[in-house]
């Protein structure tokens, strides 16, 4: 396989590289991310909960269109000591890469069901119509397409939620908080943070923002998949706990995370995906996981990133490296024999 056959190019996301971790709790109002946030605005910020900029309701409609980007699994996924954070202990840290999905929505009044194309999207049309009852505003129709393939660990089902809400509130030019969609998503499932822009600490059952921690450098990630499907929820309930000794330990990782990501301390980042994915290995055991660890070892990568919770494992580059297209080319040979189609997922930043 030569380098010409691997598909990565950095597209439009480059441009998001001069954002500061500061920037980003008020990204909503930020032109770059207008896009992807259809003007949702965070909590703490003095807008209605469900209002236009002027803050009265909007009747008019349209057709409305929203986004989200799915996540390479998790940084770091595992369970806090008890105290240390509220809500909940469990926890993730997001790997946001430049996939999406997508949602756009036709407002039909006069009614209050939402019809969803394709129709087994079921968490998408029980979000949506949870979404408009809380907005007081129409149902309609419902159409997803996603690049994020489902139940390998990639958000695909966030990613679906979350740009549904965007496309309605799109519709009806309504300003939402985030903490709307995140109280409706938490009744339907555990999620990701895919609804911050950046990388984000987040607890996955409560569907709540711990914090935010910066940006992710530009990386590449050489992914495989081992096959089959985990759904979220059932994945949830049969994780069970970790021992205090863990926790510890995946405590010590965030505070390194939250030091190396605002830094971009790629070799810093790398070390912790590694460490979580060897931490959560006796729990949902990667049959490659060595195997990819010894690859990356050899060739000089950052490390091994899996879906805590999903079927994909991955090695990291840093796309910034001088020789990063003779290391790209390395792993994507030697990962191979594993896998006979490694793709190359590229990081939001």
């Amino acid at each position: 396989m030569s380098i010409q056959r691997v598909n990565y190019s950095l597209g439009s996301s480059e441009r998001w590289s001069s954002l500061k971790t500061k920037d980003l709790a008020h990204a909503a109002a930020d032109q770059v991310w207008k896009p992807d946030l259809c003007q949702q605005t965070f909590d703490g910020q003095e807008e209605a909960e469900a209002g236009t900029e002027d803050g009265k309701p909007a009747n008019h409609s349209s057709n409305g269109d929203g986004r989200c980007c799915g996540t390479f699994g998790e940084l770091l996924q595992g369970q806090l000591p008890d105290g240390s954070a509220s809500c909940d202990s469990h926890f993730l840290v997001t790997m946001p890469i430049a996939l999406f999905a997508r949602a756009h929505f036709t407002p039909i009044a006069g009614t209050s069901c939402v019809t969803v194309y394709p129709a087994y999207k079921v968490k998408a049309q029980r979000l949506a119509e949870s979404f408009v009852l809380a907005l007081g505003v129409s149902g309609g129709n419902l159409l997803l397409e996603s690049e994020l393939p489902e139940g390998k660990g990639l958000a695909s089902s966030s990613a679906d939620l979350v740009a549904t809400a965007r496309s309605i509130a799109s519709s009806f030019k309504r300003r939402v908080r985030t903490s709307l969609i995140e109280k409706l998503m938490a009744e339907i499932e555990p999620s990701d943070g895919v609804m911050y822009p950046g990388v984000v600490a987040y607890q996955q059952r409560a569907c709540s923002l711990l914090s935010f921690l910066g940006q992710m450098p530009p990386l590449a990630i050489v992914g495989i998949d081992e096959g089959g499907t985990i759904e979220t929820v059932d994945y949830d309930q049969r994780r069970g706990e970790v021992s205090n000794r863990q926790r510890a330990q995946y405590q010590e990782l965030l505070e390194q995370a939250r030091i190396a990501i605002p830094q971009g301390d790629t070799a810093s980042i790398g070390r912790i995906a590694t460490a979580s994915a060897l931490l959560h290995q006796e729990r949902v055991p990667k049959e490659h996981l060595n195997s990819m660890r010894k690859v990356s070892e050899e060739v000089g990568a950052l490390g091994v990133i899996v879906a805590h919770s999903g079927t994909v494992i991955g090695i990291l580059l840093d796309r910034t490296a001088r020789d990063f297209p003779r290391k790209l080319q390395s792993v994507v040979d030697q990962v191979t024999p594993f896998n006979n189609s490694p793709r190359v997922y590229l990081t939001m930043h």
